[in-house]
């Protein structure tokens, strides 16, 4: 009897263990605060002097009037912003933002989309190609307008004799304001395009293989597998490269410069941030250059906001 109670009394299940002190648990949780502390607080400290107290000294100096040379500004109210709300010359530099911005997201990323299907594929030389695709990117956005400068040139350029081999006159890029925002982005479009293409290739080599082998088990259509299997594998890349794209389009301004100078007559090029640039440093209205740079800013948050609402929605789908 006593042999069998000790049996059994080593073979019953083990003891729980027990519960550890509230003293150490507490001193695990300070430990972890002050590891996350020495990680974030630099960050935010950074974040604090270099984003938003310049943010918050634009928004102040967007209520005055200030030559950028001078030490004082006047304060003058909403002045600047209903010059530049009720200004033709800022409809028109709005409306060009809008459409630069607008042809610059939707042809680098259809174009980047439609060559990493095709890069995606076993081909000869593809990963050459691949190089050659990705290399304008990480070309400083002057050189490529100096370098599209000479493409473009009515006189002597690559577009003007390609077109004159076919008996097309080169329309006048620089002198014709619709002509001269189409130069512009498209050269914008050619320097970005490697980076959509690079982001949409890493999104298909890393999509499912098995949804792609029971697509054609069944036999479906190039275009029902690229719809029904491929695509919504992309949605994320497609998300993320929209907000990317549109923050870095709508922000452009060394292949400005450097095509166009915001021209032809007058406007013609001008963009949002082109705006500020002139208004603070050539015409010396550095607050109502700061009035540009603050409307330039509520847009990008207003549309950014839109944009992760809608993505989430999408996931929650």
């Amino acid at each position: 009897m006593a042999t069998d109670l000790v049996a059994g009394a080593r073979t019953g299940p083990a003891p729980a263990p027990l519960p550890r002190p509230p003293a150490r648990r507490r001193e695990r949780r300070g430990r972890g605060l002050l590891v996350a502390g020495a990680f974030l607080v630099p960050n935010l400290v950074l974040l604090g002097v270099f984003t938003y107290r310049p943010l918050i000294d634009n928004v102040r100096l967007s209520f005055t009037d200030w030559n950028i040379s001078s030490p004082t500004a006047t304060y003058i109210g909403f002045d600047n912003y209903v010059e530049w709300f009720t200004s033709s010359a800022s409809h028109a530099v709005l409306w060009n933002t809008v459409v630069f911005t607008a042809a610059a997201v939707v042809g680098s990323m259809a174009l980047g989309l439609a060559l990493a299907l095709l890069l995606d594929r076993r081909l000869f030389g593809r990963d050459a190609v691949r190089s050659l695709v990705f290399a304008p990117f990480v070309v400083a956005g002057a050189a490529v307008g100096v370098a599209f400068q000479f493409v473009f040139d009515p006189t002597f350029g690559l577009v003007q004799d390609l077109l004159g081999r076919i008996g097309v006159e080169s329309p006048a890029f620089y002198q014709d304001p619709d002509w001269a925002l189409f130069m512009v982005t498209v050269t914008y479009i050619w320097k970005n395009l490697g980076y959509t293409f690079v982001i949409y290739l890493a999104a298909l080599q890393g999509r499912r293989a098995d949804l792609d082998e029971a697509a054609e088990i069944d036999a479906a259509s190039t275009w029902t597998r690229f719809r029904k299997v491929t695509w919504p594998q992309l949605r994320p890349a497609t998300f993320f490269l929209l907000i990317t794209v549109l923050l870095n389009s709508f922000q452009v301004f060394d292949i400005i410069d450097t095509m166009t100078r915001g021209g032809p007559l007058g406007n013609g090029t001008t963009t949002m941030v082109y705006q500020v640039y002139q208004e603070t440093f050539v015409n010396q209205r550095a607050g109502f250059g700061a009035t540009v740079a603050t409307v330039m800013f509520l847009i990008l948050l207003v549309v950014t906001l839109v944009q992760v609402r809608v993505m989430e929605r999408g996931q929650q789908r």
